[in-house]
């Protein structure tokens, strides 16, 4: 007999347009092994996603730049074609963000984890988390928001060159502009410059110090909080290999079980009655040990089936078991496995692993993803790079996604790093997420 209920089938949200967004085809193979029926909302044009013999539907994606209560309309017309109470996962910031403002519209047609109100849009603006970890105690890069274009430029030279610029709520920032919800700034002068382009961006500028990476100091934590605020699902988990190297998102992760990442985020979700799948992003300190709190995403990190456990639980099985009040089996940790995204680790993908090892794209009882894969990423690459010969260079360097920038006052990791040439080099091929 199956854990879950499996008449309640599950939605999955996605309005960011990345066709090649591994978490989501993680969702679905993760349902839909577990016999749910599983309903995609995003854009498959290009997407090796839509070849998964787990979709049951692809519905088409609300446009780039809807409300929220347009967002809302969409998701009622998907509703009413699912026909029964579906649990809804969103796979992006935005979409986490919308669906929390709306919950009252939402259901009862899609089930939804008790959220306090706007708590997604707090702990996802990158601004706001800076001051929730500031009350909290929690360590987190020193943050400054500039108020004018000469405060900008001042507070470059405060935090000591370069310094890392981010938009506060990065799922705003309009694709086609040039601009990048994360970038590396060497000047005074690309500072302010940015400043004069936040209101294109939809939000506000902030100004971090750059802390060079080094070996094991990227962590992540992955988790589902239930009905009674206990973390289920998931775990922690340290970066081996990045794409772009050192600044990238995960291209081979591994599970290691951290006492001091798991009881931070534990701490955190205690004391903001935070409910539903989370995932942070940490840095260590390589002079003080110390873990950096980077982004709060209130979603599905793309790599969560990593800490898919013996006992088959996962953040989104997790989520479904919830909220059709099942029990969540007890969770049985697997230290040691991993993860690989493809094409960004290829050579890793092919090394055997003794602890076990899951693909982001290729898997024996789905084929149709993996065989899709190749062709189109290697048309993406290819009209990456022309546009990156015929296109305008934006202003500031790229910092590509998931990249890690902290700074903790005092300390010794303030010192800004002294050989830059392996940051300048990065690319940007993939649109910059939090950090």
């Amino acid at each position: 007999m199956s854990l879950f209920d499996i008449r309640v089938p599950a939605v999955l949200l996605r309005i960011d347009r990345n066709p090649f967004h591994h978490g989501t085809l993680g969702a679905v193979r993760s349902l839909g092994r577990a016999g749910v029926e599983v309903h995609v909302v995003a854009d498959s044009t290009g997407s090796p996603v839509s070849r998964s013999r787990f979709v049951r539907q692809l519905h088409p994606p609300p446009p780039p730049g809807s409300s929220a209560r347009d967002i809302a309309v969409s998701l009622r017309r998907v509703a009413a074609r699912v026909t029964r109470p579906a649990v809804l996962i969103p796979m992006d910031d935005a979409s986490a963000v919308a669906v929390n403002r709306m919950r009252d519209d939402l259901t009862p047609a899609y089930l939804l984890p008790a959220m306090p109100d706007a708590l997604p849009e707090l702990v996802a603006d990158k601004a706001e988390l800076a001051d929730l970890c500031a009350a909290l105690d929690v360590p987190h890069p020193s943050t400054l928001v500039p108020d004018s274009p000469a405060q900008a430029a001042g507070a470059a030279w405060r935090l000591g060159l370069p310094v890392v610029a981010k938009w506060s709520r990065p799922w705003l920032v309009p694709t086609g502009t040039g601009l990048r919800s994360t970038v590396l700034v060497r000047s005074a002068s690309q500072a302010r410059e940015l400043y004069l382009r936040a209101e294109e961006a939809g939000s506000r500028l902030l100004l971090q110090a750059f802390l060079p990476p080094g070996p094991e100091r990227d962590w992540f934590f992955h988790g589902y909080v239930d009905r009674t605020g206990r973390v289920r699902g998931g775990g922690a988990g340290v970066k081996l290999r990045s794409w772009p190297r050192d600044a990238g998102l995960t291209a081979v992760g591994r599970w290691a079980p951290n006492p001091t990442v798991r009881a931070v985020a534990e701490r955190l979700t205690a004391e903001l009655g935070y409910r539903g799948i989370l995932d942070l992003d940490f840095r260590r300190c390589g002079s003080t040990g110390r873990y950096h709190l980077l982004d709060f995403n209130p979603r599905p990190g793309a790599q969560f089936r990593l800490f898919a456990d013996a006992a088959g639980l996962d953040v989104v099985r997790a989520q479904h078991l919830d909220l059709t009040h099942r029990p969540l089996p007890d969770a049985v940790p697997l230290a040691g496995r991993e993860f690989v995204v493809e094409p960004y680790a290829p050579l890793a993908a092919l090394r055997p692993a003794s602890a076990g090892r899951e693909h982001a794209w290729h898997a024996s009882d789905d084929r149709g993803p993996g065989r899709a894969l190749w062709p189109l990423w290697t048309r993406h690459v290819a009209r990456r790079l022309r546009d990156r010969v015929s296109g305008p260079a934006p202003a500031g360097q790229a910092v590509p996604p998931h990249a890690r920038v902290v700074r903790q006052a005092p300390s010794p990791c303030d010192a800004p790093p002294t050989d830059l040439s392996d940051v300048n080099d990065r690319s940007d091929d993939e649109k910059a997420s939090s950090c």
